[in-house]
């Protein structure tokens, strides 16, 4: 079995998440939050700043860890545990550009609701609930600028 690390961002801007639609295979198509492999070197936090701006094109900032997502998929010749480190990150703007080299086809900012019911995988959507949470707290508290 292989380890795999990606870190990754629940990007906020305005109260709505940025999500990604990826049209990869039939059964691996899906909204999807944005993540990406550690490169050599990098930080977990320098990866997901820049997953999030290479796979959307939006330039976001840290706000807080979220904690981590764990799962196991089947990839060529074996399995492959992924651990994922995410992130609560802010945005300043909507924009959005989807990375079609990753076979991104779609981007936006939806509101929470909406982000819940799209996102394919339930760890997304864990990730997403504690996400939103902290964010609201940071809001009332007057911690949340935009």
């Amino acid at each position: 079995m292989k380890e795999a690390t990606s870190c990754g961002g629940v990007v906020i801007h305005k109260g709505k998440i940025l999500l990604l639609y990826k049209n990869l295979h039939e059964k691996n198509s899906g909204w999807v939050l944005p993540k990406g492999t550690v490169e050599a070197g990098e930080t977990f936090e320098d990866t997901a700043i820049r997953e999030v701006l290479e796979e959307s094109g939006s330039k976001a900032t840290i706000i807080k860890p979220l904690g981590d997502t764990h799962y196991e998929f089947r990839a060529k010749d074996d399995s492959v545990n992924k651990c994922v480190h995410w992130y609560l990150m802010s945005a300043n703007a909507f924009y959005s550009k989807p990375q079609r080299e990753e076979h991104f086809d779609d981007s936006g900012f939806y509101k929470y609701h909406e982000a819940f019911y799209l996102l394919k995988y339930d760890n997304e959507r864990e990730i997403l609930e504690k996400a939103y949470s902290e964010y609201k707290a940071l809001r009332r508290g007057g911690q949340w600028e935009a």
